[in-house]
């Protein structure tokens, strides 16, 4: 029985916090995972860079309303349903999250929680468990499953190294070049046919 876990931004929508720093023409929130590996360091530096300018989630989440998912992202996660189980495994937050779910069609996701005050500042973040992927991918090996898992940055490593196999997906050319044990794929085509195998083998 297997469970593909996915990861959400770059994998089927595009960077959240990229878009929002194209929003607001702040450059500097537009590192992400990609660039920095620690995820509450990366998590700080944004919330510090959002008090300083006054931003809270209303306006990221205005931004949201105006992301859709990747051309062809909700075509393949079709597809892949038919094939196994989904689960998207995402450092994003619920109320980030909402949105871009129904636009892909309501797909089951686990992610993790921001703290907002009343006046909307965010102030803090509750992740759901510490290597929230890796580990959830480890708690479905516990009760039985196999896992297949993809993703395109240094926080998806841990679910795709833990997983029967793993996959990147449309990731950087380090990370690429570090890690060139694990298939690449840059077409939704190709990463489904390669789960398709590996479910198959």
């Amino acid at each position: 029985m297997f469970v593909t876990c996915l990861d959400l931004e770059g994998v089927l929508v595009p960077e959240i916090w990229i878009a929002f720093a194209d929003a607001t023409g702040i450059p500097e929130l537009k590192r992400t995972t990609r660039d920095e590996p620690d995820y509450d360091k990366l998590m700080r530096f944004r919330l510090d860079i959002l008090k300083e300018h006054g931003l809270g989630l209303k306006e990221i989440q205005d931004t949201i309303a105006t992301i859709d998912p990747l051309p062809g992202a909700k075509e393949f996660l079709d597809a892949l349903r038919e094939e196994t189980q989904v689960i998207i495994l995402s450092d994003t937050f619920t109320q980030f999250a909402k949105p871009l779910m129904k636009k892909l069609g309501w797909p089951t996701i686990f992610c993790n929680t921001l703290v907002v005050a009343e006046n909307g500042e965010i102030t803090d973040f509750k992740m759901r468990l510490p290597d929230g992927k890796r580990n959830t991918v480890k708690a479905l090996q516990s009760i039985g499953y196999d896992t297949i898992a993809s993703g395109d940055s240094f926080n998806d490593l841990g679910m795709i190294q833990s997983s029967k196999a793993g996959f990147l997906f449309r990731s950087t050319e380090q990370i690429k070049k570090d890690y060139p044990n694990i298939p690449a794929f840059e077409e939704y085509n190709d990463l489904l046919n390669a789960i398709k195998k590996a479910i198959n083998e």
